[in-house]
């Protein structure tokens, strides 16, 4: 099919669904069309709630813009020239002021922020809401846990406008993780209303409704479909947005996200396939803008504590039979950073991520898998999450094709990307491919989350090892306490025993793609790696 013909297809298809944008923007409505934006991606929230129980990363950009925090991070230039979170400078947003002492912190509140049904925002408020994220267990708790905010106690409301956070313990991770996006502040009074006594944090009302101060709120929601969200004009926290509404539409067709970008209908898409964002920066017709996942890593993890995974020789067979360039070139064209064949002898780095020295090598494969005991192979799943298939699919189709050479015979399971946190959560899956990328850039911080055998709930492989456990808690010792010498050889000694034991094979830091109409401004990398509208605008 000619690309003409292609184009002409897809356009038809979107318009006899409901991804088409002149059903929303008409001539007649042009200030509308100015001050809105559509946003088209593969997959959306599983729930509004950063709180809730399996919220799955596309939840995590409504509530970055819906809720606020008591305080955010400060704007600097990356290495792209784009804007990029700078995670050693911190700005108020419901906080007006922040006073760091030896062992606490104290904010003083906004006086004129109110959540979005007007109510006056409180450090009683604020208190429920860091009570909440440190109570309902799992990913909240285990994020607040990662700076030391691990009881209610911690948390006090000094006056209705003053508010203070007791440090645990001397952590440099404290701070810093007070502006992540768990740490919302959430209209308490608003949310009791609906709690009960099954669902005391009303987590079932927020799952399908905003209680926030923040810059948007949602005005309706259809899950798997759209979300639509509305400027709150109230909104205290920074500079009023100039985009009044946001439409962000669930267009599972590559595809079809494509075409409603050429032809102009949608503004922003973020989630198509590499080759797209290649061609379409050579087309010059769209803003293309690539940024290196801070912290982050796409990998093939397997499941140690189960057979055949449990056997070390097994893992690195795996890790010699990947077609690491095949996924670069026929997967990402290019746009991502390697995290394999680094030089046999070259010194570990203080640093993360950083690649491993394993290369494609079938032959070695074979060879571990004969030592292993399994010289005829065997079978098992490989699991990966739909909601991002653009690029999982074919990299399990790869992976697949690679291992079969070894004798392992997978069968590809794809999970709905609303259940996927859910399903690698159990740690039940033998063999899978995912992203990670943690949310504060210090080594040990990933290294906590993914590798610690207390209670890590990203620590979806099963690992234990005590030896990589003391390397986590003494660089997490020795940053608090300024012990530089201690630090460095704790996180090479943690990255070695990783690769040592290779529990997860790091494929590659993959980079954050974004295609945007040429009048589109105000893209901004966070931590997250989602969407802040409050910047965006359309000149």
């Amino acid at each position: 099919m000619k690309r003409r013909d292609f184009l002409k297809s897809a356009s038809a298809l979107a318009a006899s669904t409901a991804v088409s944008a002149p059903a929303v923007f008409s001539p007649a409505k042009a200030q509308s069309r100015q001050e809105t934006l559509l946003i088209v991606s593969e997959s959306g929230p599983n729930n509004l709630d950063i709180h809730g129980v399996g919220t799955n990363v596309p939840g995590y950009e409504v509530s970055w813009n819906c809720y606020d925090r008591l305080i955010s991070h400060e704007m600097k230039t990356g290495s792209n020239g784009q804007p990029y979170y700078d995670k050693n400078k911190f700005k108020p947003e419901l906080a007006e002021d922040m006073n760091i002492g030896d062992m606490s912190v104290t904010f003083k509140l906004k006086k004129k922020a109110t959540f979005q049904d007007g109510t006056p925002v409180t450090a009683k408020d604020v208190k429920w809401s860091l009570d909440r994220a440190v109570s309902v267990g799992g990913f909240p708790t285990f994020q607040m846990g990662a700076g030391s905010l691990t009881k209610p106690e911690q948390f006090v409301a000094v006056d209705d406008n003053t508010f203070r956070v007791d440090f645990a313990r001397k952590d440099r991770l404290t701070v810093p993780d007070l502006a992540v996006i768990v740490p919302c502040v959430v209209n308490s009074e608003l949310v009791k209303k609906h709690a009960t006594e099954k669902d005391p944090w009303g987590m079932e009302f927020t799952k399908q409704n905003t209680a926030g101060s923040g810059a948007y709120k949602v005005a309706s929601w259809v899950a798997g479909t759209e979300v639509v969200l509305e400027r709150n004009d109230a909104w205290m926290g920074g500079p009023l947005p100039k985009t009044k509404k946001i439409i962000w539409r669930m267009v599972p067709s590559a595809g079809n996200r494509r075409a409603l970008l050429e032809r102009g209908d949608a503004d922003i898409s973020y989630d198509l396939p590499n080759k797209d964002f290649v061609e379409l920066k050579q087309d010059g017709k769209l803003t293309i803008v690539s940024t290196p996942y801070s912290n982050g890593i796409q990998y093939i993890g397997m499941n140690v504590k189960n057979p055949p995974f449990d056997n070390i020789k097994v893992r690195q067979a795996v890790a010699y039979a990947i077609p690491y360039q095949k996924i670069m070139d026929a997967v990402l064209f290019g746009l991502a950073k390697p995290l394999f064949g680094a030089v046999p002898d070259a010194p570990t780095e203080v640093a993360w991520p950083q690649p491993h020295k394993y290369n494609t090598d079938i032959a070695k494969a074979k060879a571990l898998m004969a030592e292993a005991g399994y010289p005829n192979g065997f079978d098992t799943t490989l699991s990966f999450d739909l909601g991002f298939a653009g690029v999982n699919e074919p990299l399990c189709v790869l992976t697949q094709e690679s291992l079969a050479q070894i004798g392992i015979r997978t069968t590809i399971n794809k999970v709905p990307g609303a259940n996927w946190r859910t399903e690698l959560n159990k740690k039940t899956l033998p063999l899978y491919t995912n992203v990670f990328s943690g949310w504060l850039d210090y080594p040990e911080y990933f290294f906590i989350w993914c590798y610690h055998g207390k209670n890590s709930i990203f620590n979806t492989m099963s690992y234990q090892s005590k030896t990589t456990d003391d390397f986590i808690d003494g660089a997490v010792n020795a940053a608090a306490t300024g012990d530089n010498a201690t630090y460095d050889m704790d996180v090479k000694g943690f990255v070695d025993t990783a690769y040592a034991d290779m529990p997860r094979v790091p494929l590659y830091q993959p980079y954050v793609n974004v295609a945007m109409q040429k009048n589109v401004s105000g893209y901004a990398y966070w931590f997250h790696r989602r969407l802040d509208y409050r910047t965006l605008a359309k000149g």
